[in-house]
């Protein structure tokens, strides 16, 4: 299992990507029609300014910013006036969710017990107790499906992602910050593990299982497809079926509603659409890697009713960036994580260290958005105001000011 940076998920280990192998030329095609219809994945994580078109001047940002400087839409998705042409504004966005507090599906829930699941490596487990909980994986989505769920109080430790403010006063089992540390979580004496394939070293995983607590491994593949199957599986895990089912119907429809109020956003002419690419950077470990098809990414970005300019030129996975693969592709905009890009010293340290962007719509417009590492490939219960926050920046970023 590779071991991952305390910054946040590094798919390329200590690698230093090369950027000189040539890529296809981007071919425009009309956006796929409702990402919601593809199983797309980030499992492989494991190794994973505003304007009113046209104007040509750039708005500072205001409104409600929250701590970490990210900027929190008020008015509602559905109220918003878009922008004619989202291709036209300039100047970074760091966005954020909304702190919304934990809603539990059910109060002082009773699980079935004992449960019996085949995880999603095929291994069946037997949960026999779970009023001591430990729900671990990179963006902190287990333990906030179980929070949901209505069993937070039996959670007892949490992973560095999982940050919202009811879990906050449990003990972090994870160093450096990904990486599973065994003597912490025996510590703490848990009776049910859950995890999925995100986090290391595996032989922590298997130190558990050998030492009698039962572990199920959930699935680390990760989309807007996924997010109500995720709690479901939590759900049948810890006993509470019905609780789960209930819970991706939730997350389920807040997500359909979500992302018919953003194709309402988004410019009906495809050729106006936003050209999208999400870029993963850790400057401290050199790593500057393009996320396309099958990455998370490419649900995300067709969510939104972007192209997505990597996936549209076969970009599978997560890969190394290269100069003339990224001028070929002429983003409009650039997704990517905040703390990827502080990493990089921020937008002109980013420029610095991609030269090439300079030369594409994104890149001459400093026409950036950030989200929270946490968050923005989280698809979880989250997954509808990620799309809302996200989408107020491609669309309507004056709302924002």
């Amino acid at each position: 299992m590779s071991r991952l940076p305390a910054a946040g998920p590094d798919p390329a280990a200590s690698r230093t990507p090369s950027r000189s192998a040539s890529h296809p030329t981007a071919q425009h095609h009309t956006p796929r029609p409702h990402p919601r219809r593809r199983a797309l994945g980030v499992g492989v994580l494991l190794t994973v300014t505003a304007l009113v078109a046209g104007c040509g001047m750039q708005l500072p940002l205001a409104g409600h910013a929250e701590d970490d400087g990210a900027v929190v839409g008020t008015q509602p998705l559905a109220e918003l006036e878009p922008i004619a042409d989202p291709r036209a504004w300039t100047g970074e966005i760091t966005v954020g969710t909304p702190d919304r507090p934990v809603e539990p599906v059910a109060t002082d829930p009773s699980p079935a017990l004992p449960a019996t699941v085949t995880d999603a490596q095929g291994t069946e487990v037997t949960v026999t107790d779970t009023s001591r909980i430990l729900a671990l994986d990179l963006y902190g989505s287990l333990s906030r499906i179980v929070f949901e769920l209505g069993l937070g109080d039996s959670v007892v430790g949490r992973d560095i992602s999982s940050g919202f403010p009811e879990i906050a006063d449990r003990p972090v089992v994870t160093s450096n910050g990904h990486e599973l540390t065994g003597e912490a979580i025996l510590d703490l004496a848990p009776t049910v593990i859950l995890t999925d394939t995100t986090l290391g070293p595996w032989d922590v995983v298997l130190q558990m299982r050998d030492a009698g607590i039962p572990v199920v491994v959930l699935d680390s593949h990760r989309s807007l497809d996924t997010s109500a199957d995720l709690a479901e599986a939590t759900g049948a895990a810890l006993g509470l079926p019905a609780e789960g089912k209930a819970l991706a119907e939730r997350t389920e429809a807040a997500v359909d509603d979500t992302l018919a109020q953003v194709e309402a956003l988004a410019p009906a002419d495809a050729a106006v659409r936003p050209r999208v690419i999400f870029l993963y950077v850790r400057g401290q470990s050199g790593v500057y890697y393009l996320f396309g098809d099958e990455s998370g990414a490419d649900s995300l970005i067709e969510g939104l009713g972007g192209i997505d300019a990597a996936a549209e030129v076969g970009w599978k996975g997560m890969r190394p960036l290269n100069d003339e693969g990224l001028v070929s592709m002429q983003p409009d905009l650039v997704l990517l994580m905040t703390g990827g890009l502080e990493s990089v010293g921020g937008v002109d340290g980013l420029l610095e260290q991609v030269p090439a962007l300079a030369q594409t719509p994104a890149g001459e417009n400093r026409r950036f958005v950030a989200m929270d590492d946490t968050e923005i490939l989280s698809f979880g219960p989250k997954s509808a105001d990620v799309l809302d926050a996200l989408a107020r920046a491609f669309y309507a970023p004056e709302s924002l000011s």
